[in-house]
């Protein structure tokens, strides 16, 4: 993977959300804020068969993410596009993927310290992309009884829910992520389906570190 010295660089958010993804067969994904296109690129090695959309809004990242897909042979079946996420309806048909998944901006504005440089305050902070965006087209791409991925941050849980349930998206399974067994949790992972019943599975916690704070044995077998 290329990614900048400087500027917005994937973390193990992206490996867990990867991870998270269990279907069996995928035709058509797309990631919706691929930035330099590793979870789609994962996602394309997973399913051999898949053809994978990367969208990216900012054209520093777009430029690596089209790097990456040459420099892992993945041309045949991945395309990433610069392309705002909330005009994707005005371009790509309704019910057209399998999955989407989505490591999103969720820090609004007004909170949190900026992350410096444009790159990286885009990628963590809503500046260009709100909730309700990215659940209506991610709805608006996915296929009856389609799958969206996505992490998010705990505080807002109960917004994300009511914000996907608007759009037509169930959420069905969650799953915490803690950095060790006494903190509270940093992440939440999601699967949602679009025109699902009501019923959500809640999954035993997602441990990262051991106490001498090396990973846990299940987020080493993630690397593996």
């Amino acid at each position: 993977m290329y990614q900048r010295k400087e500027g917005y660089r994937f973390s193990v958010d992206a490996l867990l959300l990867y991870s998270f993804v269990n279907v069996r067969y995928v035709k058509d994904a797309v990631d919706l804020g691929a930035g330099s296109g590793v979870i789609g690129l994962l996602l394309a090695r997973k399913y051999s068969g898949a053809r994978v959309l990367l969208v990216e809004l900012q054209q520093t990242l777009y430029r690596l993410a089209e790097r990456n897909i040459e420099l892992n042979g993945l041309g045949e079946r991945v395309i990433a596009v610069l392309r705002d996420i909330s005009s994707l309806h005005e371009v790509y048909p309704p019910m057209s993927y399998d999955i989407a998944v989505s490591n999103p901006p969720f820090r609004k504005p007004a909170s949190g310290r900026l992350s410096r440089g444009e790159e990286r305050a885009v990628a963590r902070h809503e500046l260009r992309l709100r909730l309700p965006e990215l659940a209506k087209s991610a709805s608006h791409l996915l296929r009856a009884r389609g799958r969206f991925f996505m992490i998010y941050h705990p505080e807002r849980v109960i917004e994300m829910i009511d914000t996907l349930r608007a759009e037509h998206l169930e959420p069905k399974r969650i799953r915490f992520v803690h950095n060790d067994i006494d903190s509270v949790s940093k992440m939440v992972l999601v699967e949602a389906v679009k025109g699902g019943k009501a019923g959500l599975k809640v999954e035993k916690p997602l441990i990262l570190y051991q106490a001498d704070g090396s990973y846990t044995e299940e987020v080493k077998a993630m690397y593996e």
